[in-house]
């Protein structure tokens, strides 16, 4: 029997996938969650054998609660549902120890498949998911979409650098070296090039 807790805001789906996961593969689900914050908790107190976690919900986003749970759980092991896999979230994904990833548009005995195959200790990147991160044509370096991505947030040069724990200096040469690369005037500009071309 594998355990899971299911993570999605979607309620329709996630109660579909909560009634159609049992009867597709031997798969007990332990709890739901409708939110980030939700599906941390519920990971941590159920500790189950796989985490099902749509990437796009309120609040507290897949990979953010990805992260949260990993401090606590390193050795979880996780799917993720998207249904638009950006390169770079894809790649930021797998960097947090994501072992599986899936279209939400997926049928449930594909899913429960995946969840068989990642909990006998193999990964598993659907592959319309992976050709996205091999097209993936983003010129700018790891450290510079930090810096876009907390951009994007709203915060000034000094809280960057506090969240992303760099100096000042070193985040500005971070935005100035993303500017030039998006060929764009300002931080908010880069921010908004990358998120429009997926990147973020």
């Amino acid at each position: 029997m594998t355990t899971v807790v299911l993570a999605d805001d979607e309620a329709l789906l996630r109660k579909a996938m909560a009634a159609l996961l049992p009867m597709e593969g031997d798969i007990e689900v332990l709890a739901e969650a409708e939110d980030g914050d939700t599906a941390v908790r519920a990971t941590l107190k159920h500790s189950p054998d796989v985490l099902v976690i749509d990437l796009e919900m309120p609040g507290t986003d897949g990979l953010g609660a990805v992260a949260q749970i990993r401090r606590d759980r390193p050795g979880q092991v996780i799917l993720m549902l998207t249904r638009h896999a950006r390169p770079g979230v894809l790649r930021k994904a797998l960097k947090l120890g994501v072992q599986g990833f899936v279209t939400k548009s997926a049928e449930p005995a594909h899913i429960a498949t995946v969840i068989a195959t990642l909990h006998s200790g193999r990964r598993w990147i659907d592959p319309d998911v992976s050709a996205l991160a091999v097209i993936d044509d983003c010129p700018l370096t790891d450290r510079e979409l930090d810096v876009l991505r907390v951009t994007g947030e709203g915060y000034s040069v000094a809280d960057i650098a506090a969240r992303l724990h760099l100096a000042q200096g070193t985040v500005r040469n971070y935005l100035s070296s993303a500017m030039q690369k998006t060929q764009t005037q300002t931080r908010h500009e880069a921010a908004r090039y990358a998120r429009e071309h997926d990147w973020l």
